[in-house]
């Protein structure tokens, strides 16, 4: 009987993950083009794209003075979401509202995974959860590619966020509606303080990716390759991800807290190819190839990390998104804007070095 349940719930969650990814791929790849269309400017596309990584940032701080994070606060999240689609319908064409949308959209996606991937890591372990994450790789992928064949109206695209949300919610609502997860109490007080080199390299291994969200196709096309050349070199590195969060298991047999250190040594070794070799297509699908260490193993190995380290799991995973995705990736994609040309991605490089030597003097205390 508890095989069935947790092969039901297994489906749930790899679902959830399937459309939340797909709707993250409509937003990242596609909105920006819509906005263009509609007649945002450049300036105005940057502050709608800022939004979603400050409130990421800011929510946990919320729950960690005001909030209880439990199972009521995520339906709510749900239902606020849903509400957040309607309404890019209805303020597209106002820079100003669109911000408030945007602002409710971000706070509530905020709550809703940090949320699903304690539970997953809870109801699956560490081992498993790889194998319902990859679900989301699959369908950012999906997303990547049949979009753009039906993009032929501003609203096609809000139309397949609207869909995706929407199955995302759903299953979202199946998946926690009997669970009493998160009705736990929590007597211990939460602080990254204790911590705080580990938090400083999380942070700064985001900020490193953010020449790579940010500028990979532009500085690739750039260096001579075509866009059909960078499109597959995208689509490898995420089939990498998707093989690793499918066989991790057997590095997670390791210490944790090592292979976090492996994959931002990995991150910086991967920064520093695309620095040196930009134009060499052999170690450009090598330095894609890498995507495997430094998000897929990452993630898992870094919130699993987490998940054993603090009480308060779902405000760890908070702070993880907010942090690291959050501040981290806002700060990323400025100072990637700003250092752009040819020295970008030795810029990459030496900010993941110092997560890695950052990282070095929790390590030696978590050995004491």
């Amino acid at each position: 009987m508890f095989t069935t349940i947790l092969k039901n719930k297994f489906f749930l969650i790899s679902a959830f993950y399937f459309f939340y990814f797909s709707a993250v791929g409509v937003y990242v790849i596609y909105l920006p083009k819509i906005l263009s269309n509609i007649g945002y400017s450049p300036t105005k596309i940057g502050i709608v794209f800022s939004i979603a990584p400050l409130v990421r940032f800011l929510l946990p701080f919320f729950f960690l003075k005001k909030f209880k994070l439990d199972v009521k606060v995520f339906h709510v999240s749900l239902l606020v979401l849903l509400g957040s689609v309607g309404l890019l319908y209805l303020t597209i064409q106002n820079f100003y509202l669109f911000c408030i949308a945007i602002f409710f959209y971000g706070a509530s996606a905020s709550v809703i995974l940090p949320y699903v991937d304690t539970y997953s890591l809870e109801l699956l372990g560490k081992e498993v959860y790889g194998k319902a994450r990859l679900y989301g790789s699959i369908g950012f992928i999906l997303v990547a590619l049949v979009l753009a064949k039906y993009l032929d109206s501003n609203y096609i695209g809000l139309h397949f966020i609207a869909i995706t949300v929407l199955f995302c919610i759903i299953t979202a609502y199946l998946l926690t509606n009997d669970s009493n997860f998160s009705k736990k109490s929590i007597s211990e007080k939460f602080s990254i303080k204790g911590d705080i080199t580990l938090w400083i390299s999380i942070f700064l291994m985001q900020v490193s990716f953010g020449a790579f969200y940010s500028f990979f196709t532009i500085y690739e096309k750039e260096a001579g390759l075509s866009l059909e050349l960078i499109s597959y070199l995208w689509t490898f590195g995420v089939v990498c991800e998707i093989a690793l969060f499918y066989y991790q298991a057997k590095f997670l047999k390791f210490d944790l807290y090592k292979l976090m250190q492996f994959s931002v040594f990995i991150t910086a070794l991967r920064w520093f190819i695309l620095y040196l070799f930009p134009d060499s297509l052999s170690l450009l699908f090598i330095s894609q190839s890498f995507h495997a260490f430094s998000f897929a193993l990452y993630h898992t190995v870094t919130l699993s990390y987490l998940y054993k380290l603090y009480h308060d799991k779902n405000l760890a995973s908070q702070f993880y998104y907010g942090i690291g995705f959050g501040l981290g990736g806002f700060f990323g994609s400025l100072l990637a804007g700003y250092f752009y040309g040819e020295y970008l991605f030795l810029f990459s490089g030496v900010i993941a070095l110092m997560a890695f030597l950052v990282s070095l003097p929790h390590s030696q205390k978590s050995l004491k």
